[in-house]
């Protein structure tokens, strides 16, 4: 027996008699004059003695591995290096370095700072991408900007690490979609080849329907749902053939998402069905709309993505009404009547017997609402959202407002949502100011600023805000800083608000810094 067999054999040994017990399984005979040496008197600490002699044996006579070829180095990053400062900023928003005494909430203000960082085509310092690399593994959101400023080299590191599989399957800027999108396609995770399909359709709609058609018999009902979904990117004609074969689908989820796409489509098959619908539940005549709701939800109705059954509980009538004056071309109503937007909404709606149609107005100008958002129709959305409601009166605006204001371009949303917020407050703004675009616009970080001032000065309680203050942190100009620290002076020290204060400030603070180093 070879020295090294005879060495396994009584390292095997000593195992046993660990496992067992030195009562059940003896201690091995000494195999070398060192472990001769070895007193036996106390049969445990003798085996702790012999394993430490037999590991050293072990491990001196080990030999070198096979040397493994060197890789190719990482392609050349051409792209212009982050200046210093930002630099320094990533280290301690990664966590590397620094930062931990910041009042600033750093997790929330990275996703911004690799927006703003990508969006300048910036490269970073090599030491950082490892670390860039762990955070977005575990944060999915950050992967897509992560990758991209990663760059060749994050795509050369990745295969080092199993922990950054995750970056090969995540598409980035500069990616040929066609080779490795096949392969994500195939192979990729369920969320991965979502955000691709959507990725693909808004650079090559034609090149999305075609991959999404490749699997689509094969797809789970229920991924087949959100891959439609993705279809809302780049929707067009050439998408309508597709959908139409998905009307017959067997989810009925399917059908109504597919027949939720068509109906935003003005030129389509469906849409043209369902105007001739409409025509027949609404008619206008003597200054009024009179409302004549389906009497059943035939086959044809139901191919068109409107159920049988309400799943709202209400009225079946009223209920198949909605449906289709939702699923209309809002081109219909004016063409028909004459009428612009703003003047269909005061039309007073009566029922087909002439009778009082207070039920048939809500209901038409909440399926108008749906319709508005479907179509993305700011002259109907501007229309149905109106001023923001004085104090003391109810909002008459259907549906959701946020959904009607996402329709509406950044600089009216945020004009609405501002007078909103310095009549009501923040009560109900949520919603609102997250319907606004990022960061947001002076008159409305001011209008935020003043609303939680007035909230401080009430006596309520910072987590009454909570949803409100974490949006903030991220929206709120930069500029607002000195009139946030102004608050924070005046407010006593011993209350909740002078902390939220605080801390608010000073991510402003941070936030600024941050975008000016990275404007360079």
């Amino acid at each position: 027996m070879t020295a090294a067999a005879l060495a396994g054999d009584q390292w095997a040994n000593l195992q046993g008699a660990a496992l067992l017990g030195t009562d059940r399984r003896p201690l091995p005979e000494p195999g070398t004059p060192l472990a001769e040496s070895v007193d036996r008197t106390d049969p445990a600490t003798a085996l702790l003695d012999l394993a430490a002699l037999a590991a050293v044996r072990r491990r001196a006579g080990a030999l070198p591995a096979p040397a493994v070829d060197a890789p190719a180095p990482a392609p050349d990053d051409t792209r212009p290096a982050l200046p210093e400062p930002a630099a320094r900023r990533l280290a301690v928003l990664l966590g590397t370095r620094g930062g931990h005494g910041s009042t600033a909430n750093l997790a929330e203000l990275l996703p911004q700072w690799l927006a703003a960082a990508r969006a300048r085509g910036y490269r970073p310092p090599p030491a950082l991408v490892p670390a860039l690399l762990d955070t977005a593994r575990a944060r999915s959101e950050l992967r897509g900007d992560a990758v991209t400023l990663a760059g060749p080299l994050g795509r050369w590191l990745a295969p080092q690490n199993p922990d950054w599989r995750y970056v090969t399957r995540t598409a980035a800027d500069h990616d040929d979609l066609d080779r490795p999108g096949e392969l994500l396609w195939q192979e990729g995770l369920f969320a991965e080849r979502v955000t691709h399909l959507t990725r693909l359709r808004r650079t090559d709609p034609a090149a999305g329907l075609a991959l999404l058609a490749s699997t689509w018999p094969t797809e789970r009902a229920e991924d087949r749902v959100l891959f439609l979904d993705a279809l809302q990117d780049g929707l067009s004609a050439a998408d309508e053939e597709f959908l139409e074969a998905a009307l017959g689908d067997r989810s009925k989820n399917v059908r109504a998402t597919a027949a939720e796409l068509l109906s935003t489509l003005p030129g389509s098959a469906l849409a043209a069905r369902m105007a001739d619908r409409a025509r027949a539940a609404v008619r206008f005549a003597d200054g009024r709309l009179r409302i004549t709701p389906p009497d059943a939800c035939d086959a044809a109705m139901q191919r068109d993505g409107i159920p049988v059954k309400s799943p709202t509980g209400r009225g079946e009538r009223a209920w198949w009404f909605g449906e289709v004056a939702a699923a209309a071309p809002l081109a219909l109503w004016t063409a028909d009547t004459g009428l612009t937007p703003d003047r269909l909404l005061a039309v007073p709606t009566v029922d087909a017997d002439g009778g009082g149609g207070a039920e048939w107005a809500e209901d038409l100008r909440e399926a108008w609402a749906r319709a508005a958002v479907r179509q993305q129709n700011a002259d109907w959305a501007r229309a149905l959202l109106g001023a923001p409601p004085r104090p003391g009166r109810e909002s008459r605006t259907p549906g959701a407002p946020a959904k009607l204001l996402a329709v509406l371009s950044p600089a009216e949303r945020a004009a609405w949502t501002a007078a909103f917020v310095q009549t009501h407050g923040l009560g109900d703004a949520f919603q609102l100011l997250g319907a606004c675009a990022t960061p947001w616009t002076p008159p409305l970080s001011t209008a935020v600023v003043a609303a939680l001032k007035r909230a401080a000065e009430l006596g309520s309680y910072p987590w009454s805000h909570s949803g409100v203050l974490g949006m903030t942190e991220r929206a709120l100009a930069p500029e607002t800083a000195p009139a946030v620290e102004a608050l924070a002076a005046d407010t006593s020290p011993d209350t909740a608000w002078s902390d939220t204060f605080t801390r608010l400030a000073g991510t402003l603070r941070f936030r600024q810094a941050m975008l000016a180093e990275l404007a360079g």
